[in-house]
Order: C-alpha cells, then structure tokens, then sequence
C-alpha cells in the first residue's frame, strides 16, 4: 500500500492498493475510486459494534474497499478544514483520539471506543467522554482539525490546554482539568472556568481550529432579523433552530456524542 496526501487546508488521501489489499473508512468518507475497487458496507462485528462505535462519534456501519484483480486506487476526504495525519501503528500499539477522528485505514488496524477515565475531564476537557481507540498494526489516517502541533511531554511533564484544542495522544498521556485561578481570568479571559491538563509521558497532537470554535464564530456573524411580519417568523426560526443546535453541541461534548464534528 502507498499513499499521498495532497492539499493544505482542504486536504485528501490517495490510497494505492495492490491487488486484494484493502482499507475500510466510516461511512461518506470516500472521494473518489478507480473502477476495480470492491465496496462491502457492514456493521464491521455486529449491531452491537457499531453502536459502541457511534457512541464515540463514528457511524453505524463501515465500508471495506478492496483492489479486485489489479491494482487500483481510492481517495478520502475530511470534512472539515484540517490535517489528515497517517499513523503507522506497530502491533498492539493505540492511539487515543477524540470523537469523529477517524477517517480510514488498513484492515489490519481496529477501531474502538474509549472511555474518559476521569469524570472532570469528561465533563470539562472538551473531548467527552467517549473517545476512539485506533491499535495497530497498520497504519491509520486520522483527521485533526486546523493546524496540528506535536509535542513530547517528560515523565510527569504537564501541559494545560483550552477545551477542544486536544487531537489525539498516546494511552501514557493523563488527562485531568485544572481550574483556572483568578476571578478575572476565569469571567473574562475568554478560557472558561477549566483548563485540561495533559500529563506525561507521552506523545500528543494538538489541533489549532476546534470546530466548536469555528461554529461559534459562523453564529456569531450570521445577521440578525430585523422588521416586522414574515422576516420575524423565519428570524425566530432560524434563531431557534441556531440556539438548540448550540445547546445539542454543549451536550455533545459534554458527553462524546455530536453532530457532524470533527476533524
């Protein structure tokens, strides 16, 4: 199997496949494929195992794609702005990534939700509390949102970041939150009233453009309604159908689930 990534902000993986090797993706993950390429939709081990995976942000079903008789060729796609990120996983080696960060990767590499061991971290870190697990072997494509950082935290290094900016982080990694002191920092900082807390050792990968944040920034320049009759009917509407999306967002990072989030 050979790949590349092209693209910057908008970016897609082109996957060469060798006669009979295969890679699977969630669902309304694939761009493009030669003509060669096999698809079989599935629950990927049961109903059961595709609920778990739909709790941590992933779909019911996955597809296997799969080069019948020749090589071939097949392309996948974020759907977010962001960096797709390949991991080459050695056996039994996991990643711990946050909801709906998933995108493709080798059959061999299984995907698995996670859990959030520490209940303020759930709750205030900005991940959730269901998370993906990605263990190898194979390698894996993952999708982070906005630029990606790396960095390599010491054996009891600690590194504390806002809510939402966490990508993904090797199982060694602690995440724990950590309330901001000083009344003034906390009410208008802009930060919120908790940082998480990641403690080493360990790889993480930070993103740079959580989408919550670029959904709050789309809100909050869409135009207000303004007049009288009709345009106050659709206005409320739509500010209604906003204001409960926003409050399904919260709950949903609250608690692993959400929409169509991300990268």
């Amino acid at each position: 199997m050979r790949y590349d990534i092209a693209g910057t902000v908008m970016q897609t993986v082109a996957i060469d496949l060798a006669a009979g090797e295969q890679v699977y993706s969630q669902t309304a993950a694939m761009a493009w494929m030669t003509e060669n390429i096999a698809m079989d939709t599935h629950t990927g081990g049961g109903l059961f195992a595709g609920l778990k995976r739909a709790m941590s942000g992933g779909s019911l079903f996955i597809t296997d794609f799969t080069a019948a008789g020749s090589p071939g060729q097949i392309a996948f796609a974020p759907r977010f702005p962001g960096k797709i990120v390949p991991m080459a996983l050695g056996p039994g080696q996991s990643l711990i990534c946050r909801k709906e960060t998933f995108l493709c990767a080798e059959k061999s590499v299984t995907l698995e939700i996670a859990w959030q061991q520490r209940f303020g971290a759930g709750l205030f870190a900005g991940e959730g509390f269901i998370l993906q697990r990605v263990t190898g072997p194979g390698t894996a494509f993952l999708d982070l949102s906005g630029e990606v950082i790396e960095k390599t935290l010491r054996p009891g290094e600690k590194l504390l970041v806002s809510a939402g900016h966490i990508g993904m982080q090797e199982p060694t990694v602690e995440t724990d939150i950590q309330m901001v002191r000083g009344f003034r920092n906390f009410l208008f900082g802009g930060e919120g009233l908790f940082l998480a807390t990641l403690t080493g050792p360990g790889r993480i990968w930070l993103q740079s453009m959580p989408i919550m944040n670029l959904a709050e920034e789309i809100f909050r320049h869409m135009p207000a309604s303004e007049g009288g009759g009709d345009g106050d009917s659709i206005g409320g509407s739509v500010a209604t159908g906003v204001a409960g999306a926003a409050i399904g967002g919260i709950l949903g990072g609250m608690f692993g689930g959400g929409g169509d989030d991300d990268s």
